[in-house]
């Protein structure tokens, strides 16, 4: 249950996994991803974007090395530490930083949180509150880019171990991962699960205007709808003008 989950749980995933978590497969796809993002959200060389739980910086990074300034911001000091040094000579600026505590004002024409990264990963009854503190983010006409797992892939397809809890919408499982030198450990993993009219729902509760939500997969982002078969939704919003 939900319940029984600590704060700040993934932080021992993230100094376990080190750079093993740039051998995941999840995340081969990051310069497609990161193109159709340029192309969606109409990013320029020059403009300002926040990557909020932005782990060891993969997107961060491939956004800088378009020209583009990026501050990524996560919780973890092992992913901060490996982000800024692949980030060094790049536009970029990462900081150790809990989403619960971002304070920044109107400072970016875009904010993204890709892979569950400081959204998905908390209890879900804070994401509201996170909506709203990405939207402050964010100057008139910026837009927000948000990932989250989808309910109805999960629901679908849930595998031996795993539980859904129907009423956070919070899925748990165990996962065996393998740090750097081949050691492996069992980790408990919760992952807050959402429908593409929650995403809406929150979103405008926000401030946002809602372009559009689409069904993908990593390294698969695509303007499609969303689908029961596709294991995510990506929300595109934007900060009236």
């Amino acid at each position: 249950m939900t319940e029984e989950r600590a704060d700040g749980w993934f932080d021992a995933l993230a100094s376990f996994l080190g750079t093993a978590y740039l051998r995941n497969a999840f995340t081969k796809g990051t310069e497609q991803e990161v193109a159709f993002l340029v192309e969606t959200l109409g990013l320029e060389t020059g403009d300002r974007v926040l990557d909020i739980g932005c782990g060891p910086g993969r997107h961060s990074l491939a956004l800088a090395r378009r020209g583009i300034e990026v501050v990524g911001i996560d919780r973890s000091e092992d992913f901060i530490a490996l982000a800024r040094e692949a980030g060094a000579g790049l536009p970029v600026t990462f900081e150790v930083l809990d989403v619960r505590d971002l304070a920044y004002a109107a400072e970016f024409d875009a904010a993204i949180c890709l892979c569950q990264g400081g959204f998905g990963l908390l209890r879900g009854d804070e994401d509201p509150a996170l909506i709203r503190r990405f939207a402050t983010t964010l100057r008139p006409g910026g837009h927000l880019a948000l990932s989250a797992f989808s309910a109805y892939f999960a629901a679908l397809h849930l595998e031996d171990g795993e539980v859904l809890d129907a009423a956070s919408g919070v899925l748990h499982e165990k996962a065996l991962l393998r740090d750097p030198r081949g050691s492996e450990v069992e980790f408990d993993v919760w992952t807050t699960l959402f429908t593409p009219r929650e995403l809406v729902l929150i979103a405008q509760a926000a401030g946002l205007d809602v372009e559009a939500v689409y069904g993908v997969a990593p390294g698969k982002y695509a303007a499609a709808p969303p689908s029961i078969d596709v294991p995510e939704h990506l929300l595109v919003a934007r900060l009236p003008a």
